[in-house]
């Protein structure tokens, strides 16, 4: 085996520190997740906002059907590593994200603008 001990599993030298602070294989390192846990408290605080402004009501569901999937986004990619990982595994959770999306949308559109729009459900 050429090469020492130290070279094979990658210690000393500055390019060592440099993985410590970026990361091992290009992944971010320990700030980069404070600001995404910023980014997903300040989207969590939008998502709270939301609720309580009257004027929103009639789209409060798709704007937070926006906001929690930027949320699910965010932590899919650098929590869960997705973003690093290979393509296979982003596909584990973004087939069932567009899934889950289209039924709530269907659903959405079936008991919420189809009873009204159309005149079913209503008393004669």
């Amino acid at each position: 085996m050429s090469g020492t001990a130290e070279q094979v599993h990658g210690g000393g030298g500055a390019a060592a520190g440099h993985a410590t602070e970026t990361g091992a294989h290009g992944h971010p390192s320990w700030k980069f997740y404070v600001v995404i846990g910023i980014v997903l408290t300040v989207i969590t605080a939008a998502e709270v906002a939301v609720f309580y402004i009257p004027a929103l009501r009639s789209v409060l569901v798709p704007i937070l059907l926006v906001l929690s999937t930027g949320k699910f986004a965010l932590v899919v990619m650098f929590y869960m590593h997705l973003k690093f990982d290979s393509p296979i595994f982003s596909g584990v959770f973004v087939f069932p994200l567009i899934l889950a999306v289209l039924v709530v949308v269907a659903l959405i559109v079936l008991f919420q603008v189809l009873p009204h729009g159309m005149g079913y459900f209503t008393s004669s």
